[in-house]
Order: C-alpha cells, then structure tokens, then sequence
C-alpha cells in the first residue's frame, strides 16, 4: 500500500501568464504558496479475488476490467503513461474539487507520485510536475496554465518565472516572521460555488491586444508583491491593497471570472474593513481570499457569517510520500516491482 499526501496551493498574483501560448512568446510570473490542506491518494495493487482488474474510489466509485472503460480521464492516462495496471486507487481531500485551490492538479501530482513509488521509481519534484503537466493539458486536453502543478509539487512559498525555455521556481526571501504575519492577515472563506477551471481558461481569450496588456500588467504586480515581502521596511498592508488591484484588474478577463454573488461579498468584505482579496483560481466561484488587518478581522468575520471561514497555515512540503509497504498477499515478482 502506498498513501501519498499533497497540498493545496493560492496564487496571489500573476494567473494567466501561466498559459503556455502566452508566456513562451511573452514570458509570465506567478506568486503562490501552498498551505496545509491537502489532498490523499492511495493505490495499492488489486488482488486476483474479484471479477474487475482496476477499482477507483473518489466522488464515484469505477471497477473495470479494461483501462481504456476508467471514466476518470487523468486516472486513465496516467496509468497508460506509467503502464500501471490491477490497482486499487482512492482520493481524499480535506477541501472540495473545483473550489479554485488548483484540486486537480494536487491530484494529479499525488497520483503520479504514488504510482512512480509502485513501480520502484524515484521521481523527484521536478519531474512530478513536468508530468503532471503533460498529463493534464496534453493527454487530457484540460485547459489551463502550468503553476498550480509546479507549485504542489514543490511546496513552500514561491516565485515561479515562465519564459521561452519553461520555468524556474524560486524561493521568496521573506523572513519567517513576516510571513506569519501575512499568513495571520489573510482570510478564507468559502463560497459555496464551485466550477472548471478549464471552462473558465476556456472563456479567456489572450490573443487580444488588450488582453495581452492586461496580463503584462497582471505580471508586472509580481515584481511589485515581491518587493513589498522582502523589503522589511515596506508596510505589509500593501500587500493587501494590491491584492485589489489585481482582482479588479482580473475581473476584466472575461464574464466567467465573478458572479454577482461573488461581487457581493467581495463588497462586504471590503466594507468589514477588508484592504483587498481575490477569489482563488481561475474564477467563478469557490474560495474567496480577503487580507484583513487583526483588529479588523472581528468586523468582518461577521459581515461574512453566511460563508464558512477556513484557517489555514502555509507549508513548504509539496507532495510527500506518508506510507509504504508491500502487500502480504503479492507475489515475489510483483513484491519486487512495487519495491
């Protein structure tokens, strides 16, 4: 049995020039971090007893004898691109599917990661994600950017620069106690919608001029974010003040980024006493992110009593192996290959 463990992430600023047909000619940024809500995978290999070779458990339940009858389109190419087969394959998660946390992709890390860890073969953060990746907008055709699968797959809180030769990761110097500080000033609240963000990447289109400026603006409040982290002698509010400009500079993208309900409570947060926020992901419903001040948070907790506040902590893991061992029924030639 293998169990793998891997987080959730927000993205902050820059979503959109994450798309490749935009940053190999323009180049893009994102600024993100993960936090410690997480997604779980389990796969152990299916004893020879039942008349199926391939169960699945996630908000369905799948038994098939062939590959080619899995409904799950990422669970069926990832196992034709690893050559796993006769497995038993569960998903957990602490957080809901399409709410904008990039709870896709966090499968899809974790997936691959358990199935490499099958087949005996060490995968390292990078190559978890390259894959994830290739399987989700190449072999499952899902529309989309890149950084929600570099970002759980390497954890932590991070710039991540896209450009013409792919893309490079790179830690955001911000002292440990400024960054509590901004993790205790921001709230998270959930909407209840939830949506694809394919179909809303869908709804977008880059080949504008306009819209092209736009995501050069979008990209430009990354360098900006970063300046106010690690220059100790900014004010971290600014942080939150940005926060609103993106989102407003985001709402321009299309029809399919916010709702009227969404604009709602994006209001009252705001009126509660809220400096900026965003809704995560690519738009359309799921969690809305507010920066609040301490001594405001009370004010505007309760201007948003009808939504469910999630607390949360940032984390620096990235996927991770939580278990392993073989199965005691297996035989000496599968014992060794899932070794």
């Amino acid at each position: 049995m293998i169990i793998t463990k891997t987080p959730f992430r927000m993205s902050f600023f820059g979503g959109g020039t994450d798309i490749e047909s935009y940053f190999r000619e323009y180049g893009g940024a994102v600024l993100s971090t993960t936090f410690n809500k997480y997604c779980y995978v389990t796969v152990r290999r299916l004893p020879g007893f039942f008349d199926y070779s391939t169960e699945l458990a996630y908000s369905k339940i799948e038994r098939v004898t062939s590959i080619d009858d899995i409904e799950h389109p990422a669970v069926r190419n990832a196992m034709k691109l690893l050559n796993v087969r006769d497995i038993r394959l569960t998903y957990e998660a602490d957080l809901p599917a399409r709410s904008g946390l990039g709870t896709s992709s966090s499968f899809a890390v974790g997936m691959l990661n358990a199935f490499y860890v099958l087949k005996g073969i060490k995968a390292d953060k990078k190559k978890l994600a390259d894959d994830a990746i290739y399987l989700e907008r190449v072999l499952c055709n899902e529309a989309g950017g890149w950084q929600d699968q570099i970002a759980v797959s390497y954890g932590g809180f991070n710039r991540i620069n896209f450009g013409p030769e792919g893309y490079q990761v790179l830690p955001v110097a911000v002292s440990p106690e400024r960054k509590e500080k901004l993790n205790r000033n921001l709230m998270m609240f959930f909407t209840g919608f939830t949506r694809s963000s394919s179909d809303i990447h869908k709804s977008i289109r880059l080949s504008t001029p306009d819209k092209r400026a736009q995501l050069r603006e979008m990209g430009l409040l990354v360098d900006e974010a970063e300046r106010i982290l690690v220059d100790e002698s900014r004010d971290l509010d600014d942080f939150g003040r940005l926060l609103d400009n993106a989102w407003r500079l985001k709402k321009l993208a299309g029809g399919k980024v916010s709702t009227d309900n969404i604009d709602a409570y994006y209001d009252r947060g705001m009126k509660a006493g809220a400096l900026g926020g965003k809704l995560l992901g690519a738009g359309g419903g799921g969690f809305l992110l507010l920066y609040v001040q301490p001594e405001r948070q009370d004010k505007v907790r309760n201007a948003m009593k009808d939504l469910m506040r999630v607390p949360f902590s940032f984390e620096n893991c990235g996927t991770q192996l939580l278990y392993c061992a073989p199965e005691a029924y297996m035989s000496d030639d599968v014992k060794n290959e899932a070794l």
